[in-house]
């Protein structure tokens, strides 16, 4: 890898990518919708455009080797047409110009929630099926990008997928400062029982995960045509862990319990609700997210391990000690 383009280079996945690349020598180049200043004073070239734009995408891979497809509209909530936008057709878009300019890598980054299909995972591999039910339009439309971007690895064009699971770290502005925003409102509950094991996902070992495919995919391409489950060593209560991120940053530990069902009937109640009003927000329960904080889903790596050689690079207890560390800058 030498000339690589990040398409959503500046966001938390992105920039981890981008930074591991330039200390590798790597000329990279970030597809974004804004400027990125702490990014071009690493000498990275910030491309201002949509991936959306089929032209602009041809332009920007020009003369590259390598593209990491990261960007994407996530979360649980918002009009279908705005996730096929982005994550289906943008996608198109980016395997397009992929194609047409000679680039010889795509590294798509995916997600485990498309084969989420709202029972326990505990242990499955990559031989999960894609879900036939899923519950938001960020996952069913995941679920077509990576289809289509696996089928079409071939000797042109190499592709993989690297599905991490719940990425979190310093630098994280979505997930954990989320979730402590609502554990000092004491706006959390346990739904369920609180026994359900999940996978989790330091940056660092994203973004590793990453890197290794990029390498497969330029020497013996083992990892064309495949998608990996990535995480920690081991999967982690959801709800002890939760508990001993707020031990740490003294917020009061999440104690109040909810029946499943009746978060699931909550979050299908306010999905209408916010349909019919037409409300942009996120709900703070939908049908996904009381599935998701109930159930167990945790995956076997050993795929990783063996083709990729994914090894994790920080421990969980490590990852907690600099989250926290993080943290505690932010708020000073």
């Amino acid at each position: 890898m030498e000339q690589v383009v990040v398409t959503g280079g500046g966001g938390f996945i992105g920039q981890g990518i981008v930074r591991a690349l330039v200390a590798r020598g790597c000329l990279v180049t970030v597809v974004g919708r804004r400027p990125y200043p702490e990014l071009e004073s690493l000498g990275v070239e910030c491309c201002r455009g949509d991936i959306a734009d089929a032209a602009f995408l041809r332009e920007v891979c020009a003369g590259k080797d390598t593209v990491f497809h990261v960007a994407a509209k996530a979360g649980v909530w918002g009009k279908r047409s705005d996730y096929v936008a982005t994550n289906v057709q943008g996608s198109r878009n980016v395997l397009a110009a992929c194609l047409d300019q000679g680039v010889r890598a795509l590294v798509y980054t995916s997600t485990p929630s498309v084969v989420f299909d709202r029972t326990d995972i505990e242990g499955g591999d990559e031989q999960l099926p894609y879900s036939r039910r899923p519950l938001c339009p960020y996952a069913a439309t995941k679920i077509i990008a990576e289809q289509e971007l696996l089928a079409a690895d071939g000797t042109r064009l190499r592709t993989t997928a690297i599905r991490p699971h719940l990425v979190w770290g310093p630098g994280d502005r979505n997930l954990i400062p989320r979730l402590v925003e609502r554990g000092r409102k004491g706006q959390l509950k346990i739904v369920g029982q609180g026994t359900n094991r999940v996978d989790i996902s330091y940056i660092d070992n994203v973004v590793h995960a990453h890197l290794l495919a990029g390498e497969n995919l330029h020497g013996e391409a083992s990892a064309g045509g495949e998608a990996f489950f990535i995480g920690q060593d081991e999967p982690v209560l959801l709800w002890e862990w939760i508990n001993s991120l707020f031990a740490r940053i003294g917020v009061e530990p999440v104690t109040a319990r909810v029946p499943f069902q009746a978060a699931y009937l909550a979050g299908a109640v306010s999905e209408l609700l916010y349909g019919l009003c037409r409300v942009r927000r996120e709900p703070k329960m939908t049908r996904f997210v009381a599935h998701q904080l109930a159930h167990s889903h945790w995956f076997d790596h050993g795929k990783a391990r063996a083709i990729l050689g994914y090894e994790q690079q920080v421990s969980s207890e490590e990852g907690l000690s600099r989250l926290t560390a993080w943290l505690s800058e932010q708020e000073g």
